[in-house]
């Protein structure tokens, strides 16, 4: 960044309450990049990369975790609390008036059948990606045990998720030691 130049945090609010509002799916890393680096060349590309690393190993979402470094970078910490507040302000109007119409069509007939499906829906495509994910594992009798201990620890038993990946993590690990030293070994 040209530290010549400090970047007023309206247009920091501006940028980041825009992709806020448009952030449907997911891929704002690249938009924050694109937006901070390519169109207002805030910063460098080699001042953003990091940022990107960061944000991925700190908990939370790392688009978030993006908005608050770039933040971070252009203004301190009044410019990270700028660009998170920015990030999250037009979803959170946008839930808002979402709860508000829900509540308002609760009342017209066949209206929650219709939730229902929508949520069937929603499930059928979670269903698909999980499957589509496993594909690749199924003729690796390790992996696809893991994958089903997983998900009866989880799913069928209520295990706490977080000590069931602490646990099945390392086994799986273990399991995939031996034959990831013979693919490299060819």
């Amino acid at each position: 960044m040209d530290q010549t130049r400090r970047v007023p945090l309206s247009e920091i609010y501006r940028t980041f309450f825009v992709i806020g509002l448009f952030s449907f799916g997911g891929g704002l890393v690249s938009w924050i990049y694109r937006d901070t680096v390519d169109v207002r060349k805030w910063m460098s590309r080699e001042d953003f990369l990091p940022g990107v690393a960061l944000a991925q190993v700190m908990p939370g979402v790392s688009s978030t975790n993006c908005a608050i470094y770039v933040g971070q970078i252009l203004r301190g910490w009044l410019g990270a609390l700028t660009a998170i507040t920015a990030m999250l302000s037009a979803p959170f109007l946008i839930s808002l008036a979402a709860a508000w119409a829900y509540k308002s069509l609760l009342h017209i007939p066949g209206f929650q059948e219709t939730m229902i499906g929508v949520a069937a829906a929603a499930i059928g495509m979670l269903m698909r990606t999980g499957v589509e994910a496993a594909r690749p594992q199924i003729r690796d009798i390790s992996a696809m045990a893991v994958m089903i201990a997983s998900f009866l620890a989880v799913g069928v038993f209520r295990f706490p998720l977080v000590p069931v990946i602490c646990v099945m993590g390392p086994i799986s690990v273990a399991l995939a030691w031996p034959s990831a030293k013979a693919e490299g070994a060819k």
